[in-house]
């Protein structure tokens, strides 16, 4: 693996880009890259001679955008659609019954309230870089700039890996949801079927990308829409009955069953269901007009995504009572128990349940499908940043960086190749690794603006200037990121209490292990924390691509 930092980099050519244009990667720098000394911009005829004012061995915004090689081609209905399908999945469709069950249906609202005022003031940091800065890198690009190559290093390949695996776990649960309908067929065929077809989308353009995950996303969405008026016109007595009204909010230690810790217990499985609001920024590199559609984006995707969390979650609490045993039932193969198809059942749709399979099935294959595009998009910002092989910076003439696609297709296949094979540990200790690799990125995201605004400030910007202003710094930054260490440490607090390691080991384990490739990065390239007043905040010029 390369890297900016390192003297082995390769000295030869670089890789064909869009075109056959050289692509940016793979030159030597200095190691001091995220030292305090500064250091002249470098005019060079290789692309990766244009590093940023400041700081040496970064890669300027001009560099990313013009030898990236990526089409700017996603609308803004691309970029609302692709962060609300990031959002809305088996999350809310199987696992919101388990979160009612816990915490019943006050502590379950408060809980997904709290977690979405995370995700809001997130967002609001993303979108306040991201607009002003519209890279593939996205968050990595800025831990890098803001905070240290080091630490940029660490998040890139974090994420990489996050996405990497979750195509994988994805793969396994289409088997297991084809099995539904077809139980003589072997997982594998359908892992290999469906893993084709999501490389294939994602090899055509970012457009044939954004089309997919749109209509994919879509049916997500008219899904939920049906079940919000169905289920208000259930608790209305206008179908399905007589109206349970509020007997399902008093029964026993309704509304907050098991009191404050089962509300923060509540916490981790909202924030994993809204794992993937974050990928608008990743997307951001191939928006045409990124500067109006992130914004936008952030402000009614947001809203549209707790109006569809809280009020399924209203749905539920005043339907079903939380004691009701089918809503422990929290795995993908548990569609018959699914809070949804209780509920469409209850309308009198027979088929609620191979209707909800099907739902599961677009929710499964528009995971799978983000998850290629997010991680395949990250190794080629790394490659292009010096800090991974520059051979992965390649793209073709569409624009899709071609064999970072095939490397993270061929990771996801491999992983679920463990999950078929021998005992399904290796499997199980991937997706421990990868657990928190989602949270560790949000974390990131919250310190990146945080400097990052902090260092366009003492630079004698003003950040009237900037395309979007997260409204409510610096405190929204310091209480997102308070509000998800909260949910990061309570993993499994009861296996800590306990004093169960191996539990322990198997729920915070991708801690230590973010924490070795950052000190491993650091030790090898001596890099340190960035100056704010080195740090590279310039916004970066747009031109709309094909």
């Amino acid at each position: 693996m390369t890297h900016s930092h390192d003297e082995s980099a390769p000295s030869g050519p670089a890789p064909a880009a869009s075109g056959g244009r050289p692509a940016a990667g793979g030159a030597d720098s200095s190691d001091s890259a995220d030292s305090s000394d500064s250091a002249a911009p470098v005019t060079s005829p290789d692309p990766v001679g244009a590093v940023v004012s400041g700081v040496s061995g970064q890669v300027s915004n001009e560099v990313l955008e013009e030898d990236g090689g990526l089409h700017r081609s996603l609308t803004s209905r691309h970029m609302q659609m692709i962060a609300i399908g990031g959002a809305i999945g088996t999350g809310l469709f199987v696992a919101s019954g388990a979160t009612v069950s816990t915490a019943g249906p006050g502590g379950a609202l408060v809980a997904y309230a709290a977690i979405g005022l995370m995700v809001l003031l997130l967002m609001q940091s993303l979108g306040e870089m991201t607009a002003h800065m519209p890279v593939a890198g996205s968050f990595q690009t800025y831990a890098t700039r803001f905070v240290s190559p080091s630490f940029g290093f660490a998040m890139g390949w974090n994420y990489w890996f996050n996405w990497a695996i979750t195509v994988a776990a994805e793969l396994v649960a289409a088997g297991i949801v084809m099995r539904y309908w077809l139980p003589g067929v072997p997982s594998w065929i359908w892992a290999a079927l469906f893993l084709t077809l999501l490389t294939t989308l994602n090899a055509l353009s970012a457009r044939a990308f954004g089309e997919g995950e749109f209509w994919l996303s879509a049916i997500k969405v008219v899904t939920v829409i049906v079940f919000l008026v169905a289920g208000l016109a259930m608790i209305a007595g206008i179908i399905g009955g007589k109206s349970p009204g509020f007997s399902n909010w008093v029964v026993d230690d309704a509304p907050f069953h098991g009191g404050m810790l089962a509300i923060v217990s509540v916490f981790m499985v909202a924030g994993f269901s809204f794992q993937g609001t974050e990928l608008v920024g990743v997307a951001a590199g191939e928006a045409r007009n990124p500067r109006r559609d992130v914004p936008r984006a952030i402000h009614t995707v947001f809203w549209r995504i707790m109006i569809f969390y809280i009020g399924a979650i209203t749905v539920v609490g005043f339907l079903i009572a939380f004691n009701d045993s089918r809503l422990l039932h929290t795995e993908t193969e548990d569609v018959a128990y699914s809070p949804f198809t209780l509920v469409f059942e209850r309308a009198g749709i027979g088929v609620a349940a191979a209707l909800m399979n099907a739902v599961i099935l677009t929710a499964v294959l528009s995971a799978g499908n983000s998850g290629l595009y997010a991680s395949t998009r990250m190794l080629h910002s790394m490659a292009l940043q010096g800090q991974a092989p520059a051979w992965f910076s390649y793209v073709n003439r569409h624009g899709v960086p071609v064999r970072a696609l095939g490397a993270t297709a061929l990771v996801g296949a491999a992983g679920f190749l463990t999950a078929v094979v021998g005992q399904n540990t290796a499997y199980v200790w991937l997706v421990n690794v990868s657990a928190l690799c989602g949270f560790i990125v949000w974390l990131g995201i919250a310190a990146c603006h945080f400097r990052f605004r902090r260092a366009y400030v003492l630079q004698g910007n003003d950040p009237a200037d900037l395309p979007y202003q997260a409204p409510w710094f610096p405190l929204g930054p310091i209480l997102a990121f308070a509000l998800c260490a909260l949910v990061v440490l309570g993993q499994n607090y009861e296996a800590v209490f306990k004093g169960q390691l191996v539990a322990v080991l198997s729920s915070y384990i991708g801690l230590p292990v973010f924490g070795a490739i950052w000190l491993g990065h650091r030790l090898v390239t001596g890099s340190h924390m960035v100056r704010l007043e080195e740090a590279d905040v310039s916004g970066a010029v747009v031109g709309e691509r094909r």
